[in-house]
């Protein structure tokens, strides 16, 4: 593909380059060659863009000029991500269903579904159009999918769960496990409570491998509208997610947690029960949250603390050591009191 055929497709300006140079894939600043498009959007590797040896680069406005063609954009990380779909096309799927799948005569399905092998729809499980289930993907009894729904393999969605339009979920996905509610009785046994309420699950939303979002006790769990959770991830029940938020690789939350819409929870994040998370609000990796933490806030450690203040704290952890030797010194000089 010439470069400027991708500068228009993707609405870039192409600045010290031919539009004839052809580019043939894209690939990160450092393993990239003759032919590849790259990116930088971190100043910070700006000796590695003098030194790279791709054709062509994406980069901001505002970056520094360079001697190979450049590609000028407002946000080169979503640019180049965009370049990758110029280049790499998923498989495809066509409309059909194999002879191993199991769908129930009460089950609906859309147009144009492709349905793998050794799937199963239970009763009464209305699936829209554009739908594709690799092999098995299993949706129990009443499940209510959307539009353009795509499960891959032995992805789960159970009884009464509701998922929205253009829902992706990755492999080994379970939606709508039991919660963890027990209760205990007066010789001490733990008495399994009931988990009633199903997940729903908003509209472009992707859940990715290995991750489980409980069914509710009562009421639901809600994933919002445009939010993404990452692999190994555990919603608890009853959980409300807002919309566009990320929870990012092994994040926990216990049930009842609420967070809002623009939220980022980085890796290992833990929350306790019944927490509420505002608007905004990023939570750096491992961080524990025993506590509500306000709109916009950046908190980082155990218990969660402003980011900045943690910091602080942290590069003192650090000389806490040289600190003991010099009290104890100091005591030894003053003598017994």
């Amino acid at each position: 593909m010439k470069l400027i055929d991708i500068a228009t497709a993707l609405d870039l300006r192409l600045e010290n380059g031919s539009s004839d140079t052809e580019i043939t894939g894209v690939k990160g600043i450092d393993e990239a060659s003759e032919g590849d498009l790259t990116f930088i959007a971190n100043p910070r590797y700006g000796a590695a863009a003098k030194s790279t040896r791709a054709s062509a680069i994406i980069l901001s406005d505002e970056f520094p000029a360079l001697a190979l063609p450049m590609l000028r954009s407002k946000n080169p990380y979503l640019a180049f991500a965009r370049a990758i779909q110029l280049f790499y096309k998923p498989p495809t799927y066509p409309a059909g269903i194999h002879p191993t799948a199991i769908i129930s005569s009460s089950a609906r399905i859309g147009e144009g579904a492709h349905i793998g092998p050794y799937v199963v729809v239970g009763d009464d499980v209305v699936v829209g159009e554009g739908a594709t289930l690799l092999s098995h993907v299993i949706l129990y009894r009443g499940a209510r999918i959307g539009d353009r729904f795509f499960a891959h393999a032995h992805a789960v969605v159970r009884e009464g769960c509701q998922i929205g339009n253009d829902v992706l979920l990755q492999n080994g996905v379970v939606i709508g496990g039991d919660g963890f509610g027990f209760a205990k009785d007066d010789q001490g046994h733990w008495h399994k409570i009931v988990q009633s309420g199903p997940v729903v699950i908003e509209d472009e939303v992707e859940v990715q491998a290995n991750a489980c979002i409980d069914r509710a006790s009562v009421g639901s769990t809600k994933i919002g509208r445009g939010s993404k959770v990452d692999n190994l991830v555990q919603v608890g029940h009853g959980s409300k997610i807002g919309q566009r938020t990320l929870l990012c690789a092994q994040v926990g939350l216990a049930g009842s947690t609420e967070v809002g819409n623009d939220v980022i929870l980085a890796g290992q994040v833990g929350v306790a029960g019944h927490c509420k998370i505002g608007d905004r609000a990023i939570a750096t990796a491992q961080t524990g949250i025993p506590n509500d933490v306000a709109a916009g806030a950046v908190v980082s450690g155990y218990p969660a603390i402003d980011n900045k203040l943690w910091l602080r704290c942290s590069a003192v952890f650090n000389k806490l050591p040289d600190l003991l030797k010099a009290l104890q010194r100091l005591t030894r000089q003053a003598g017994p009191s």
